[in-house]
């Protein structure tokens, strides 16, 4: 019998410290989420090119910077140096493996627009660290069967960095992966990060 008792006493205390642990709200994201403003979104740089599908991340991205404008907290920007936060998608079509295309140029970052050269020409061209390119190639490509976003801190200094500081090398501090999370025009991937946004500024503010 005592052992019972025992046993029933520290079956409370643990749901006591259970249900305490959910009343209190905690911050899910990072201060400098809640105050970024840019973001710069880009295709996944492991992710190949569908072969029944060769745009698909190319219109997805281009889905969630329009989501995010509409939503107008973020500015979406194709400058990595003036970026707040960097964005990296991938959409999926179901499958856990399947042949792709590497090294397919649909899925790079698009050219800046308006670069300022010394001549003081205004040019287009590419910002931040050199590009891993390579030949068109086949290959065999395995990642999450469902649609991913995944949020990064941005650096300012994305440019000049050398690839060993490449900010996507850096753990994510969200990510969302789910079918059709990309998919247009609701793109509930940018639906759920304001969300969870909104939940942490409601945290932080306290009751």
């Amino acid at each position: 019998m005592p052992c019972r008792r025992a046993l029933t006493v520290s079956v409370l205390l643990l749901s006591c410290l259970v249900v305490a642990a959910k009343g209190k709200k905690k911050a899910s994201l990072p201060l400098y989420v809640l105050q970024a403003h840019t973001a710069w979104v880009i295709v996944d740089p492991q992710a190949g090119m569908d072969i029944t599908d060769p745009n698909a991340n190319r219109i997805a991205r281009e889905d969630v910077e329009n989501a995010l404008a509409k939503w107008g907290r973020l500015t979406p920007v194709t400058d990595p140096s003036q970026a707040d936060l960097i964005i990296v998608i991938r959409k999926g079509n179901g499958k856990l493996v399947q042949p792709t295309i590497g090294g397919a140029p649909a899925n790079n970052p698009p050219p800046v627009i308006g670069q300022r050269t010394d001549t003081g020409i205004t040019a287009s061209g590419r910002a931040g660290p050199p590009l891993e390119t390579s030949d068109p190639h086949p290959q065999i490509e395995v990642s999450s069967p469902d649609d991913t976003f995944v949020v990064y801190r941005g650096n300012p200094a994305y440019n000049n960095a050398p690839t060993s500081d490449n900010p996507l090398d850096s753990p994510p501090v969200w990510r969302y992966i789910a079918k059709d999370a990309l998919e247009s025009p609701s793109v509930p991937a940018v639906d759920q990060f304001r969300r969870v946004i909104a939940e942490s500024e409601k945290a932080l503010a306290g009751p």
